[in-house]
């Protein structure tokens, strides 16, 4: 019995002892810019829908000139329930409303100019399409944006100090009146030919200085602190470039403003790849339309992408660690047309087709090396479901490799990886293998992983495949692998 005893205490005593050197062992340290809280909650979002509706609805065009009467806007038969149900089921979790476009139409009651909706035959003049979206959005359990154009072809005193004052107006109407707003978007169109009160003219304005962005976003921040403001470079979402939907092979999320004018590649490719080492987490977003135009027109019912190129634009902007911006324009009746619909809806399929099945869950995982060899770390993680476990290398290790062995061979299409960016963004070249006669075969190499990162596979044979992070920043810190 003493035997037991002491032995029992030198088992107590090393397990102690291993315990405390296990807990020695620290996680890694924060590298670079990060993500905000909001930053993170927007990637979890994925897909958003942008929805362009107002005036041009029912004129047929893509920009209106200002003069346009309000009594022109007239859906006969406007369901917001209807949009938000639709881009439910497809996945979105936002919705972003043009609720003034170049034109000035105003999509709301708004005190402050009588080219609005009040003026309209729509619901007698007491309708209000911004408040139906966003009681709707919030009835479906999706967030709600804004588009506020800041240029505004109908108003007289565009290029006027006054016009600030209206604009911020504008705003505050918006961001006390209807609900949390998640992100405020607005672009880059600015000055140019207009109505402009009657004026009929050319009006350029100076981008940089006129309309004092910090004062107005301070104001909208402090009225509604959790808002994104994206725009081309910022300052919480950047432009990717393009609106074709691809988000860069390259994605840094971050970036260092003051070069946007003065990068080697152009502003078009250092907003789509970013700048490692930059000295701002701005991530990309991936915007474009689910039809050839913005707004919505009959000549191109039959020009809907098909559910097969959303599923392509998907890969290349969630699959590339940004968030889809999609545009479905309503029509005239204030609906979603029926080939819209459709193909949402086939999109749909094609996504829970693709990933119904992790391989990876059932797989055996093993690494070159994991951080301390504390299992706080380990390859396991990749799979366990939790977002917040990782497999982490110790600090001076960014040369590193993780093997899935998946017990048999598999025909294999997608892999999904993803980079715990509460510590920052790390990986910058990684290798994919496929195990195949006796030996490692190369099947891809690419450069970023960030939130997320889905390589197809093109329908591989393998019973194992590795993956070897092969320059970093830091000691690379990956918190979730899938295989499909």
């Amino acid at each position: 019995m003493r035997n037991l005893f002491l032995s029992l205490t030198v088992f107590l005593l090393l397990l102690n002892i291993s315990c405390q050197k296990e807990n020695k062992v620290n996680p890694p340290e924060p590298l670079g810019p990060l993500p905000s809280e909001e930053q993170l909650a927007w990637y979890k979002m994925e897909m958003n829908a942008f929805i362009h509706f107002t005036i041009n609805t029912f004129t047929d065009k893509e920009w209106g000139y200002g003069d346009e009467s309000p009594e022109l806007f007239a859906p006969t038969a406007f369901d917001a329930d209807q949009w938000m149900q639709t881009l439910k089921e497809a996945g979105f979790k936002g919705v972003i409303l043009t609720a003034k476009h170049h034109d000035g139409f105003a999509l709301w009651p708004s005190a402050y100019t009588e080219h609005s909706i009040k003026n309209s035959p729509f619901e007698s003049g007491n309708g209000d399409i911004v408040k139906s979206v966003s009681e709707s959005a919030a009835k479906h359990g999706l967030k709600f944006g804004v588009y506020l154009s800041p240029w505004d072809r109908n108003r007289a005193d565009y290029g006027e100090p006054s016009y600030i004052e209206y604009y911020r107006n504008q705003l505050k109407e918006l961001f006390t009146g209807y609900g949390p707003v998640f992100e405020m978007w607005f672009d880059g169109a600015n000055g140019g030919d207009g109505y402009y009160g009657g004026a009929r003219e050319e009006r350029t304005i100076d981008r940089q200085n006129y309309y004092d962005w910090p004062t107005t976003l301070n104001m909208v921040d402090s009225i509604q602190p959790q808002v994104l403001f994206f725009s081309d470079a910022g300052p919480d979402l950047r432009w990717v470039g393009n609106e074709k939907g691809i988000g860069g092979k390259t994605h840094w999320n971050t970036i260092t403003p003051d070069t946007l004018y003065a990068g080697k590649f152009g502003i078009e490719d250092l907003l789509q790849h970013g700048t490692p080492g930059g000295s701002h987490w701005i991530p990309a977003e991936v915007n474009v339309s689910i039809r050839p135009g913005w707004f919505y027109h009959k000549a191109e019912d039959s020009l809907v992408r098909s559910p097969e190129n959303l599923f392509e634009r998907y890969l290349t902007s969630v699959g590339r660690g940004s968030t889809w911006l999609l545009n479905i324009p309503p029509d005239t009746r204030g609906l979603f047309h029926e080939n819209d619909v459709k193909a949402l809806q086939g999109f749909r399929k094609i996504v829970d087709s693709v990933f119904q099945k992790d391989l990876a869950r059932s797989a055996k995982m093993d690494a070159s090396t994991f951080r301390g060899s504390d299992k706080r770390f380990s390859p396991e993680n990749l799979t366990d479901g939790n977002e917040d476990t990782y497999w982490a290398t110790d600090d001076e290790v960014t040369n590193a490799s993780i093997v899935i062995d998946l017990g048999e061979e598999q025909e294999l299409n997608y892999l999904l990886l993803q980079e715990y960016i509460v510590l920052g963004q790390r990986v910058a070249t990684f290798g994919v293998y496929a195990w195949n006669n006796d030996q490692w075969e190369e099947v891809a190499s690419e450069t970023t992983i960030g939130y997320k990162r889905i390589l197809p596979l093109n329908g591989i044979h393998t019973s194992k495949l590795k993956v070897e992070i092969k320059e970093a920043l830091g000691c690379p810190v990956i918190s979730n692998l899938e295989v499909y």
